[in-house]
């Protein structure tokens, strides 16, 4: 295990990375814990921060957090690798304290336990994502376009460059309006699952559906009609699923 860690993680410089993802989870897991006490009423639990009767969220904390560890971050040399490495774990916990409440940041209300709030469990859930590909090395498919571009050089490698990235885009561009956000999100890492996703039905509910399926005509009625129908054997057992995981580990929503 140490082997692989030095192979994959350190010796490739990506130990600040690491930092930034391990410490934005357990950020998460922290924070989660204890608004959860909060909420239970747990007597010996600090509770919330309210200095003369004003209600302080963590966002606060989370936003001073991210100051901190991004500005030591630029201001570091490149060779003081264990010091980028601590404050990309101080902006990491930063990121956790604001993505944690990207609902009430995205609605401007407070919607921590409502519905709505699943939001920012989604955020959290995608941020992670994201960083634990790119600690593995799995880079978006658009950047290493880009970078064989620039190793090829020319204006035709470009132009070819260019157009892949243009193409990869609009396809998540699609796969989102779809109603297909991990689908989009995954995709640019791994892009045919972009194809994929912007050639089959959108969700019900999406924008995609709501703008062409409700037109009239038999041909829109029976796109609607499968995608209800798909949405009701494959997703919402998914959506069940993914909503016990995130009760599980942030709370019902009330």
């Amino acid at each position: 295990m140490g082997d692989w860690f030095d192979r994959t993680v350190v010796d490739t410089g990506r130990l600040p990375l690491f930092c930034f993802f391990a410490a934005m989870v357990v950020g998460f897991l922290a924070i989660r814990f204890s608004t959860r006490m909060i909420r239970a009423g747990v007597k010996w639990w600090p509770g919330n921060v309210t200095p003369g009767g004003l209600h302080i969220h963590h966002a606060v904390f989370g936003i001073g957090f991210m100051l901190l560890g991004g500005i030591v971050g630029f201001a570091l040399a490149p060779e003081l690798t264990g010091w980028r490495a601590a404050s990309a774990a101080v902006f990491g916990v930063g990121a956790a304290l604001v993505l944690d409440e990207f609902a009430l940041i995205l609605r401007l209300r407070d919607v921590y336990w409502s519905r709505e709030g699943r939001e920012s469990v989604t955020a959290v859930f995608a941020a992670c994502a994201v960083s634990g590909l790119l600690v593995l090395g799995v880079l978006p498919d658009n950047l290493t376009d880009l970078i064989r571009a620039d190793d090829q050089g020319g204006l035709a490698g470009w132009a070819a460059g260019i157009a892949l990235v243009a193409l990869n885009l609009a396809l998540a561009a699609v796969t989102v309006l779809k109603g297909k956000l991990w689908t989009g999100l995954i995709g640019l890492f791994f892009p045919v699952l972009l194809y994929a996703g912007a050639i089959r039905l959108a969700r019900p509910k999406a924008p995609w559906a709501r703008r062409f399926y409700h037109r009239p005509g038999e041909r829109w009625a029976r796109k609607l009609a499968r995608s209800e129908s798909r949405e009701r054997r494959f997703h919402q057992p998914v959506a069940r699923l993914g909503d016990r995981l995130s009760a599980l580990i942030a709370g019902r929503p009330s």
